[in-house]
């Protein structure tokens, strides 16, 4: 297995994995500091694999059809999983978390009818852009329950901090929106083309 496929598969592994840690204090009654202390640096690296897999699949010029497949279904399953953790905490509203649950179904169903024609839909900055905003986001909210388990309740001290959180949950959401739209119409103009050329 290539480097770029081994960071591919431990990301959808590790997804699953830190919901499992994240929930384990409140499923168990065990107040583990340690668990704390962990759930940060986890969720750092977890993201930062999508970073790994595409720099060593360029690097080594291994870019697989695994990858093409399962890096776009990782990078879902590793975000829904964060961000339905902090739904089901109270930290992102839920009508949040549904459109970009169905964002991210329709950019898959996009990129499925692209397949079937032949087309390849990269990865565009507007999506770049939301991945960047959904971890600065729930890193945030991260933080704050970090603190709250560690005896120090940062929005009790500081209110403005709620304020804070659901203001990055707000630009994420938006940024997701505008990013379906940008994938939307360029899949909608290369889609014209390829019927034109026909």
């Amino acid at each position: 297995m290539s480097k770029a496929n081994f960071y591919t598969a431990l990301r959808i592994v590790m997804a699953p994995v830190f919901f499992i840690l994240y929930f384990f204090s409140k499923w168990t009654g065990f107040e583990l500091d340690v668990l704390v202390w962990m759930l940060f640096p986890y969720f750092v690296f977890m993201e930062f694999t999508d970073f790994l897999d595409g720099y060593y699949a360029r690097k080594e010029k291994t870019v697989s059809d695994f990858g093409k497949l399962f890096d776009p279904f990782a990078d879902v399953l590793a975000n829904l999983t964060v961000l339905l953790i902090f739904v089901l905490d109270g930290y992102m509203p839920v009508v949040f978390f549904l459109i970009i649950l169905y964002r991210e179904m329709g950019i898959m169903f996009i990129r499925m009818l692209a397949s079937r024609k032949g087309i390849a839909i990269g990865a565009r900055k507007g999506g770049k852009m939301k991945t960047v905003l959904y971890i600065v986001a729930a890193g945030f909210s991260l933080l704050l329950e970090s603190g709250v388990r560690l005896g120090y309740s940062p929005v009790d001290h500081f209110a403005w901090l709620a304020y804070v959180n659901y203001a990055l949950y707000t630009f994420a959401v938006i940024a997701s929106v505008a990013s379906f739209i940008d994938y939307l119409t360029h899949f909608s103009n290369v889609w014209k083309k390829t019927e034109n050329d026909v």
